[in-house]
């Protein structure tokens, strides 16, 4: 499994419009075959601040998901409403085992 923690901060106009497509996106997301997970949090106490789960099966379904049309106009649309650029974190799943994500 190749798992990515995305850390978002978004500007505080914008919470709600961010929201949204961020929903749609992970939605469609999920619809991929290479995606077993697709999380959208957001941090109690501090609205503007996100972080995305994704767990994908392995790093080429990672690489195939930034082909997509979904989220590439998730990209495009949520740049914007960033207030620094996103980090991520990459990890490999310790538990559950990769059996266990179904």
């Amino acid at each position: 499994m190749y798992i990515v923690h995305v850390f978002i901060q978004v500007k505080p106009d914008d919470i709600e419009q961010f929201k949204e497509a961020t929903r749609i996106n992970a939605k469609a997301s999920l619809e991929e075959p290479g995606i077993a997970r697709f999380d959208v949090l957001q941090e109690e106490g501090k609205p503007e601040s996100f972080v995305l789960v994704e767990v994908y099966r392995t790093k080429d379904d990672s690489m195939r998901h930034k082909e997509t049309a979904h989220y590439q106009r998730w990209r495009d649309t949520a740049e914007g409403m960033m207030a620094i650029p996103r980090t991520k974190i990459v990890y490999e799943a310790v538990f559950p085992g990769e059996i266990d994500w179904d």
